[in-house]
């Protein structure tokens, strides 16, 4: 993959991921989160981390995920890649905070661990789409 299209599918990946995660974290499961997160949430985001936070997650998955199915040409093996490297990187946090937070929400886990899935496999197929 050359720079040109790794950039292209690194921007396809990083756009909707971001999309996906404003409207899913900012209306559609804000009451969730609020209810069972209570006060850990902050009442607003520290955007320099949660940028930082996409620019290495997206970087991760057009390296891992995006360019490896696009070597391939399978749309399946993005869709499948991504779902997998998506409930990696969710239980990497959502098990931790679960072994070591005290009273962490498993309904936080097992939502969380759905969205990651499809999160990252959605966000991986439309960056394969664009790089192949």
């Amino acid at each position: 993959m050359n720079t040109i299209t790794f950039l292209k599918a690194f921007a396809a990946t990083g756009a909707t991921m971001f999309a996906l995660d404003l409207v899913w974290l900012g209306v559609v499961a804000k009451g969730f989160y609020a209810k069972h997160m209570g006060t850990l949430l902050r009442p607003d985001v520290k955007w320099v981390p949660a940028l930082l936070f996409y620019v290495l997650y997206v970087t991760a998955v057009v390296v891992f995920v995006v360019m490896p199915a696009a070597e391939r040409r399978s749309f399946g093996r993005a869709l499948a890649l991504g779902a997998f490297f998506g409930l990696a990187a969710y239980a990497t946090y959502d098990l931790t905070s679960l072994a070591l937070i005290r009273d962490f929400p498993l309904i936080i886990v097992l939502v969380d661990l759905a969205w990651g899935i499809a999160l990252t496999a959605v966000a991986s197929s439309v960056g394969y789409a664009v790089a192949r």
